[in-house]
C-alpha cells in the first residue's frame, strides 16, 4: 500500500509541476483570459458574447479562432458596439494569439505597455476607438504584418522607433490621431514590404523624403491633412504599383514632378489645397485614373487632351486654379461619370457634350470661366443631375427645355451669360429644385404658370432679363420661397394677391418693371 501511495504521490507531483504545459491546463487558462475580456467589455446590441460561457470550449466561442492544437489564435471583435477598457494583461497571455481585431468599437482608456507582451501578433487593429493618452512602445511586436491604429484618439509623441523591427509589415495605418508634430519618420523608409501607408491627419511636417521612392511595394500612399512642405519628390515616380496617392491639404509647393508620368496604375490622385504650380501635363499619362483632384492650387496651362480618352475617369475637380484653353470634348463620355468641377479658372471653348452619356452624372460645375457656345442638348435628359452650375461664362443660345425640369436637380445656376429664350413649362417637373438663378441674361417671354409646381423653390433669381407679361398667380403655392428677385425686366399687370401666401418670404424685389394697380394688402 505504501508503495502504491508513494507512486500516486509522485505522479501527482509531476502533474502539478508540469500542469502549466499540459493542453488541459492551457485551455483552462485561456478560458479564464477570454472570460476576463468578456467581463471587461459591454456590448449593446450584437450578442457577440452569448456563446462565451465557462461550460463551452474556447474554440466554440463566437469570433474566436483556434489553431490545430486548440489554442486561441484569433480574436475578431471589430464593429461589435463594444464599450470598456481592454484587459491587455489577460489578452497578451494568450501565447498563440496572432490576430487581435477590435476596430470600430467604443473602447476607451489608455493602451498599456502590456500590449508589448503579445509577442506573436501578426495583425493588430485598434482603429476607430476613442482611446486616450499616448501609444506605448511596441518594439517587441516584430512579427506584425498589419497595424491599424487610425482614428483612435492617441496623442503625444508616437514611438516611431518601435517600427524598426517590423520588417514584415505590409499595412501601416496611423492616421487621424492628434500626435505631436514630427518630421516624416525615417523608420518608415526601412519598411520595404509596405503596400499601404496611411499617415493622414497625424501632424507630420517637413518635406516628403526622397527615400519614399524605395518603398516600391506601395499601392496606397495617403499623407493628406498634414503640414508637409517643399516639393513633391521626383522619386515618388518609382512607386510603379501605386493605386492611390493622396497629398491634399498640405503646404506643398513647386511643380508636379515629371516622374509622376510613370504612375500608370494610379486610379486615385489628389493633390488639392496646396500651393502647387506649373502645368498638369504629367497627368495625361495616368490613363487608369478614376478620380483626379487638383483643386485650389496655382496650376496654369491647359487641361491635357489625353483626359478625353480616359476610359475610367468619373470624378474631375480642377477648380480654383489658373487653367486656360478648352476641355477635351470626349471628357467623361466613356465611364459612368459622376461629377466635374472646373470652376474659377480661365477655361474657354464649348462644354463637353457627353459627360452624362451613361446617365449617372450628379454635378456639372463650370462657373466663373470663359466657356462659350450653347448648353449641349444632351444635358436636358440627364435625369441624375443634382447641380447644374455654369454661371459667369459667355454661354449663348436657348437653354434646352428639359434642363428646366430635371427631376432631382436642386440648383440651376446659369446667371451672368448671354442666354436667351423662355423658361419652359418643363419646370413643373423640377420637384426638388431649391435655387433657380438665371439673372443677368437675355431671357424673354412670360414666366410659366407651372413654376408654382416646383414647390421646393427657396430662391428665384430672374432679375436683369427681358421677361414680360404677368407674375404667375400661382406664386403663392411656393411655401418655401424666401427670395424673389424679378427686378429689371418688363413684367406688367398687377402684383398677384397670392404672393402674400408665400409664408417663408423674406425678400421681394420687383423694381424696374411696368407693374400697375395697388400693392395687395396680403
Amino acid at each position: 500500500m505504501s508503495n502504491a501511495c508513494s507512486y500516486h504521490q509522485i505522479l501527482l507531483y509531476f502533474c502539478l509541476m508540469f500542469c502549466f504545459y499540459l493542453p488541459c491546463c492551457v485551455k483552462s487558462d485561456e478560458l479564464q483570459m477570454l472570460l476576463n475580456l468578456k467581463s471587461a467589455l459591454n456590448e449593446s446590441s450584437t450578442n457577440v458574447f452569448d456563446s462565451w460561457e465557462s461550460t463551452n470550449s474556447v474554440c466554440s466561442f463566437n469570433r474566436i479562432t483556434c489553431n490545430t492544437e486548440g489554442s486561441v489564435k484569433e480574436i475578431e471583435l471589430s464593429n461589435q458596439n463594444l464599450v470598456g477598457v481592454l484587459p491587455l494583461d489577460s489578452i497578451c497571455q494568450l501565447q498563440s494569439l496572432d490576430k487581435l481585431s477590435l476596430g470600430f468599437n467604443s473602447l476607451h482608456g489608455e493602451i498599456t505597455e502590456e500590449l508589448g507582451n503579445c509577442l506573436n501578433l501578426q495583425y493588430l487593429d485598434l482603429g476607430n476607438n476613442p482611446f486616450t493618452g499616448s501609444f506605448p512602445d511596441i518594439a517587441s511586436l516584430s512579427k506584425l504584418q498589419s497595424l491599424y491604429l487610425n482614428g483612435s484618439g492617441f496623442s503625444g509623441i508616437f514611438p516611431w522607433k518601435s517600427l524598426e523591427n517590423m520588417t514584415d509589415i505590409a499595412v501601416l495605418s496611423l492616421g487621424d490621431n492628434p500626435f505631436d508634430r514630427a518630421l516624416f519618420p525615417d523608420q518608415i523608409l526601412k519598411l520595404k514590404k509596405l503596400n499601404w501607408l496611411y499617415l493622414a491627419n497625424c501632424s507630420i511636417e517637413g518635406k516628403i523624403p526622397p527615400a519614399i521612392g524605395d518603398l516600391t511595394e506601395l499601392m496606397e500612399l495617403e499623407l493628406q491633412y498634414n503640414y508637409l512642405s517643399g516639393e513633391i519628390p521626383m522619386e515618388i515616380g518609382k512607386l510603379h504599383k501605386l493605386w492611390q496617392l493622396e497629398l491634399y491639404n498640405n503646404e506643398l509647393t513647386g511643380k508636379l514632378p515629371v516622374g509622376l508620368r510613370n504612375l500608370t496604375k494610379l486610379e486615385f490622385f489628389d493633390a488639392s489645397a496646396n500651393n502647387l504650380e506649373g502645368d498638369i501635363a504629367v497627368v495625361g499619362s495616368m490613363t487608369n485614373l478614376i478620380s483626379l483632384q487638383l483643386f485650389e492650387n496655382k496650376f496654369s496651362g491647359g487641361v491635357p487632351p489625353e483626359l478625353g480618352e480616359f476610359k475610367k475617369l468619373v470624378n474631375l475637380s480642377l477648380y480654383t486654379n489658373l487653367l486656360t484653353g478648352p476641355l477635351p470634348q470626349k471628357l467623361g463620355s466613356w465611364a459612368e461619370f459622376n461629377y466635374i468641377d472646373v470652376s474659377e479658372n480661365f477655361l474657354t471653348g464649348p462644354i463637353p457634350p457627353d459627360m452624362c452619356k451613361k446617365g449617372t452624372m450628379r454635378a456639372l460645375l463650370m462657373l466663373q470661366n470663359k466657356f462659350s457656345g450653347e448648353i449641349p442638348a444632351t444635358y436636358a435628359s440627364c435625369t441624375t443631375l443634382k447641380r447644374f452650375r455654369v454661371s459667369n461664362n459667355s454661354l449663348s443660345g436657348i437653354v434646352p427645355a428639359g434642363i428646366w425640369g430635371l427631376p432631382v436637380v436642386d440648383i440651376i445656376d446659369i446667371a451672368y451669360n448671354q442666354l436667351e429664350g423662355p423658361i419652359t413649362s418643363d419646370i413643373k417637373n423640377a420637384k426638388q429644385m431649391g435655387i433657380l438663378s438665371a439673372e443677368f441674361n437675355q431671357f424673354s417671354s412670360e414666366l410659366p404658370g407651372e413654376i408654382s409646381e416646383a414647390k421646393s423653390l427657396v430662391r428665384i433669381e430672374l432679375n436683369d432679363n427681358q421677361f414680360s407679361g404677368k407674375i404667375p398667380h400661382g406664386i403663392g403655392e411656393l411655401k418655401r420661397l424666401s427670395n424673389l428677385n424679378l427686378q429689371n425686366n418688363r413684367l406688367s399687370g398687377s402684383i398677384p394677391d397670392s404672393l402674400g401666401s408665400c409664408v417663408s418670404i423674406s425678400s421681394i424685389n420687383i423694381a424696374d418693371n411696368v407693374l400697375s394697380d395697388k400693392i395687395p394688402l396680403s
